[in-house]
């Protein structure tokens, strides 16, 4: 009886803590088409609700393209910063970590010039609903700075650690 107890607990637990690391999204740029020249990203964009934990992912053949996150002046003059190094891998991963106007380009060639190879967006505020996050210490403000001045990568950790504490969960309760 303590055994169904407590594997009802827990089970109530995983149904709790699953819809604060689910309302993440995921969102391919350009859908099918990928990341790809003569491709509308702009009506790709309209409509789409980005959310400060979301990610985007850039797909496109290895080697053929490449993403730069740009300021809104570089975007408009279809110009990668020189100071910055670009995805390459052809599966991009991007965490939207800051609310704010995001810009991207492809800078091979005139990808981004003549074709149009370009997405800016707007990432809202996380939703009240979800869970607060601690204070941030000086130590990962100062780790946040130096990953806006490159590329913000994605991290599975919030599905990690659910997983995580119910394998934990579920043997403390054997």
């Amino acid at each position: 009886m303590a055994r169904c107890h407590s594997l009802v607990a827990v089970s109530i637990l995983l149904v709790a803590l699953v819809p604060a690391t689910s309302m993440a999204k995921e969102f391919i740029v350009g859908d099918d088409a990928g990341w790809t020249i003569g491709f509308n990203y702009q009506a790709w964009a309209q409509g789409k609700e980005f959310r400060v934990g979301d990610t985007l992912v850039f797909k496109y053949p290895e080697g053929a393209h490449n993403v730069y996150k740009v300021n809104g002046s570089d975007f408009q003059a279809c110009t990668p910063p020189s100071d910055s190094i670009p995805l390459t891998s052809g599966n991009d991963h991007i965490l939207l970590a800051t609310a704010g106007r995001k810009w991207y380009l492809c800078g091979v060639g005139e990808h981004c010039e003549i074709g149009g190879q370009k997405l800016v967006i707007t990432v809202q505020p996380q939703l009240q609903s979800e869970a607060p996050s601690l204070a941030p210490s000086p130590w990962s403000q100062s780790m946040n700075a130096y990953y806006s001045n490159s590329v913000e990568k994605m991290s599975s950790i919030p599905a990690m650690a659910v997983a995580s504490l119910a394998a934990t969960l579920v043997t403390l309760t054997f």
